[in-house]
């Protein structure tokens, strides 16, 4: 009799079609969210958090009961890479000064648990790894000689240790509205939480605060944009977290593969140091973009420079006006913050060709870090050959990064800003100001600092 079954070809083609039909609409229904994990998405850095899971001195840690930990559960998140590392800073500093290891988390954009967030139309990472971003002793290095606070730990690694830590709230030290007084130098602030956590006998201490709006950090985002700010200088200008600041290896690759747009001519006089002043170099500090809308709204409420733009000893400064503020401002106070905040290409020439007559060095190039689209940005490039005899003038849009690179550039922009023989920033960018406070650290000339 003849048979009628399916040959094994005709078999595999018919369980073919019948896979397809369930699975191609599946993946043309999440075809956007194949694309970003299959082609074009940000990196997610796992190779960091494998090594932050296992640093050096974590098997020591492991047993030993001498080693106190100090972990602040309340970080800003959707915030610019420099509002984040303010935060950093000031709890790196309250972790050493308290004599316990300072816990450290990442760089969190979005804390919903997702892997990509959109921002600006853009793909970006939602979490990136502490480590990408900075090296040192505030993700783990080695304390400098005759430190002996605990090196810092992962927040894994903390979970482990510390199963079940002391908690304090963030209201039982910044009580009565403390936090908001700008009549209350931080440094009184600082004190208040040094006593508190030196008083807890457990090793293990988290600072938490109550979920959902009302939740605060321990350092308000308010007071590092005021003068009060200035206070706790004497606590952080000799600390490790600056004097031993580091920035990552990814960071220090993409500045060698783009040494040539930060060193000029003066390329093969600078050695590999990364803190070394780059000669000649003048960085520029110019926000585009949103920051129009965000200057707009800085005029409207009177608001002051970044607090480490603000010390005495800089010959630029800025005279908060007093007839604004509360949502509207004069005309002229309006086209004072838009020059000094979102300066147009003919104020940035001018003060550049100033600047450069009062700089005690002799400055030959110029790199601009900015957001600014291509079109706008040759523009001021070349006002700027025109305005006087460079040697060089390169932009953040003429650097050749990687995949991993890109998603923290801003950190290439910070460490060829802090190492810059002079730096022009915006009084109002907590990246300036973060930047400052690093040179101040360092020991650069306090006039080398300056803004529009």
């Amino acid at each position: 009799m003849p048979s009628y079954g399916l040959t094994k070809r005709c078999t595999r083609c018919l369980l073919l079609a019948v896979v397809s039909c369930f699975v191609l609409p599946v993946i043309l229904h999440y075809r956007e969210t194949v694309r970003i994990y299959f082609t074009d998405h940000p990196p997610l850095y796992e190779d960091y958090r494998r090594r932050e899971q296992n640093l050096e001195h974590y098997k020591e840690y492991k047993t030993s009961k001498d080693v106190k930990y100090l972990w602040s559960a309340k970080h800003a998140d959707k915030s610019g890479w420099g509002n984040v590392m303010q935060d950093y800073v000031m709890n790196a500093l309250l972790a050493h000064d308290t004599g316990r290891s300072f816990v450290f988390d990442d760089y969190v954009w979005n804390p919903d648990g997702s892997r990509f967030s959109y921002y600006n139309g853009h793909l970006i990472p939602s979490r990136i790894p502490l480590t990408a971003l900075l090296g040192g002793v505030v993700v783990g290095g080695e304390m400098p000689p005759g430190d002996t606070t605990p090196r810092a730990v992962s927040k894994d690694f903390f979970n482990k240790v510390c199963p079940r830590p002391t908690v304090v709230q963030v209201t039982e030290v910044n009580d009565n509205g403390m936090p908001f007084d700008e009549s209350v130098p931080v440094s009184y602030i600082f004190e208040k939480w040094l006593e508190k956590i030196n008083s807890i006998e457990d090793p293990c201490v988290e600072i938490d605060s109550d979920p959902g709006p009302d939740s605060h950090p321990v350092f308000e985002y308010m007071i590092f944009g005021q003068d009060r700010m200035l206070s706790i200088w004497k606590y952080l200008k000799d600390s490790p977290v600056l004097t031993h600041w580091r920035w990552s290896p990814l960071i220090h690759n993409a500045y060698r593969q783009n040494r040539h747009i930060f060193e000029g001519l003066s390329g093969s006089a600078v050695t590999e140091n990364y803190t070394a002043p780059i000669p000649g170099l003048l960085a520029l500090h110019v926000r585009r973009g949103d920051f129009q809308e965000h200057c707009v709204h800085l005029a409207n409420w009177s608001s002051n420079w970044n607090a480490f733009n603000m010390f005495p000893e800089f010959s630029d400064k800025f005279q908060r006006p007093t007839d604004g503020g509360w949502g509207e401002t004069s005309e002229k106070n309006m086209q004072m913050y838009m020059q000094r905040c979102f300066p147009t290409i003919d104020q940035i020439v001018e003060k550049v060709v100033r600047v450069r007559v009062e700089s005690e060095q002799p400055l030959t190039h110029i790199y601009i870090m900015t957001n600014g689209v291509g079109a706008w940005v040759e523009e001021l490039k070349e006002a700027l050959r025109n305005s006087g005899d460079w040697d060089q003038i390169k932009s953040s849009r003429d650097l050749d990064i990687t995949w991993e690179q890109k998603s923290v550039v801003q950190a290439l922009d910070m460490l060829v800003a802090q190492r810059s023989e002079v730096l022009i920033g915006n009084g109002w960018s907590s990246l300036t100001s973060n930047v400052v406070m690093l040179r101040m650290a360092q020991g650069f000339p306090p006039d080398s600092n300056r803004f529009w």
